[in-house]
């Protein structure tokens, strides 16, 4: 062959190899599988119209998937066969492992490279609604005393040995009138019911001794029965308007009605076990994917829809700074907690940390916005409808879902 026509056909094979490859890079992969949200709307978006996405500091949130990528990679094969976005995270977290040190231009293109984002709304709302959550504190006693005289309690170790989640049949009343009294349960006693039931809510607590030992407690087990918010019922009854909801305003109630807040509290069957760990002062506690959660960036959400680990990106106006919902927060969290009353497809809890001033701003926040799951790339999402979703209208104010009053495991 002369060599002009040699020369000619490599660079022929050259063009069609960089056509094939350009190709490839831009075309969209078909969806290797796909998850349906059957009681909300879906529509896929591009990041560009993602409110404030390139401000964010992904190199934080990237973090704190690593976090999530540790127990993600502990996961079956049965896991992965069973969940599509839990095998699709599993990728992804393979490649996070393997990325080493990025900046933060690096860490927002991982995400962009490795994920899809789409806007879920529930059927009948506009937005999806936030709510927040923190680590409650408070002084306790290892013994019971005059002082200290409600108990706080752990399942029995036989039970925890099996790994269940829900110990006993008993309703909050029988529990606080003794049914499980002297069998050796308890971990440590605090001076006020309200405490108790609010770190029941909340799921985790620290608990300051006498001595100056230091008890993290969290969440393990549940009673198994129905989980009520408190704070709507405070609302149907015309105690607490809706605009002015918020732990602190519950608190207040109770401690200023103290025989019909014992009442209230037992209108909430389910009732919450803990155990103590060895968290540190200056440690996290623990999610329910088993990993310190991440005060700002880990969410609580509704098991039964999201794998824990799954981006999640909000945009709102919440009352952080002041009392008045005036801060925006667009920003990159992760699903790494539930709750009993997070319960829907657009459903958070944002976890803000722990202390007297983290809870009153945490206690306060109860606001829609958007919710944006990241999903990875070859997994597609379908929800009732596949059409663009209406915007909420300006000054739009829609009732809060039943289970918004109070979080909780």
């Amino acid at each position: 062959m002369p060599d002009w026509r040699f020369r000619s056909a490599i660079r022929l094979v050259l063009a069609s190899g960089l056509a094939l490859a350009l190709t490839a890079m831009t075309m969209k992969p078909a969806p290797a599988s796909e998850i349906r949200l059957r009681k909300a709307a879906v529509e896929q978006l591009k990041f560009s119209d993602l409110n404030g996405w390139t401000e964010d500091n992904h190199l934080v949130a990237f973090a704190t998937f690593l976090n999530s990528c540790k127990a993600i990679l502990e996961g079956t094969k049965a896991m992965r066969r069973a969940r599509p976005v839990f095998a699709g995270l599993y990728q992804v977290c393979e490649r996070a492992t393997k990325a080493g040190l990025l900046d933060r231009d690096q860490a927002r293109q991982f995400f962009e490279a490795n994920f899809t984002p789409y806007r879920i709304v529930p059927v009948g709302q506009t937005e999806g609604f936030f709510t927040g959550y923190y680590e409650t504190e408070f002084d306790g006693s290892r013994v019971k005393t005059a002082e200290y005289t409600v108990p706080l309690y752990h399942p029995p170790k036989r039970l925890m040995g099996r790994r269940s989640t829900v110990f006993g049949n008993f309703s909050r009343s029988e529990i606080e009138d003794g049914a499980l009294a002297g069998k050796g349960l308890e971990i440590c006693w605090v001076k006020d019911p309200i405490d108790a039931f609010f770190a029941q809510i909340q799921g985790s607590t620290r608990v300051k001794l006498a001595d100056g030992e230091l008890l993290r407690l969290n969440y393990v087990a549940s009673n198994g029965q129905p989980y009520t918010p408190v704070g709507r019922w405070l609302i149907d009854q015309g105690y607490i308007s809706k605009e002015d909801m918020s732990m602190d305003r519950i608190r207040e109630w109770m401690e200023t009605h103290p025989v019909e807040a014992r009442e209230l509290r037992r209108k909430n069957r389910s009732f919450v076990f803990f155990e103590e760990t060895d968290l540190g002062v200056n440690d996290e506690c623990i999610g329910s994917q088993g990993i310190p959660l991440t005060a700002g960036r880990s969410l609580a959400v509704d098991k039964n829809i999201h794998v824990y680990g799954t981006p999640i990106w909000i945009e709102a106006q919440l009352p952080i700074n002041s009392e008045k919902p005036e801060t925006e927060l667009n920003r990159l969290m992760f699903a790494q907690d539930t709750g009993s009353a997070i319960v829907g497809a657009a459903r958070a809890d944002i976890y803000f940390g722990s202390g007297e001033e983290i809870g009153h701003v945490a206690g306060r926040v109860k606001q829609y916005g958007r919710f944006v799951m990241l999903v990875p790339r070859g997994v597609e999402v379908r929800g009732v409808k596949n059409t663009p979703l209406p915007k909420p209208r300006p000054g739009e104010i829609s009732e809060p879902p039943a289970t918004t009053a109070l979080a909780g495991p």
